[in-house]
């Protein structure tokens, strides 16, 4: 077993670990908990409300997909 961070989260070096016969448990790259929602950066109350139902969006979408598997 391979442990790693995010920077290593890219399938060409999971494909590589596989090769040789290791299996990789590496960080997945991440939206950084919805960060732009925590730290409010945008002042026009639109933009932040997109933002947030973006994140809403994401939330669901993956609930929804892991309930599939």
């Amino acid at each position: 077993m391979a442990l790693g961070d995010r920077g290593y989260d890219h399938d060409k070096y999971r494909r590589l670990v596989w090769d040789l016969g290791v299996k990789p448990l590496i960080a997945r790259r991440g939206l950084h908990w919805f960060r732009r929602l925590r730290i409010r950066w945008e002042i026009p109350d639109d933009i932040h409300e997109a933002c947030l139902t973006l994140g809403c969006a994401l939330i669901c979408w993956r609930r929804l997909k892991s309930l599939r598997q």
